[in-house]
């Protein structure tokens, strides 16, 4: 058997968790570096994240998720319309 071809993540996944961050955030009232500084990350990487710029970690999504109240599961389902 060999072994498969690793893919780029995928471009749904990524822009779900984006738009589920941008819109707790938002509902939030939350500024983006607000939840940078709840998360101890920096400012310009929740916006990288919102903007579908970065493949954010386990750890990170967790960090996000607690700051955000949510779990991460939460943040990876797409909400539905």
């Amino acid at each position: 058997m060999s072994p498969q071809k690793l893919r780029k993540p995928s471009r749904t996944l990524i822009g779900t968790l984006a738009d589920n961050v941008r819109r707790l955030r938002h509902t939030q009232g939350l500024s983006q570096e607000e939840l940078a500084d709840l998360c101890g990350i920096h400012r310009t990487y929740i916006g990288s994240v919102e903007r579908c710029e970065r493949n954010v970690t386990l750890s990170t999504m967790e960090l996000l998720a607690t700051a955000l109240g949510v779990s991460v599961i939460d943040l990876l389902t797409p909400e539905e319309k």
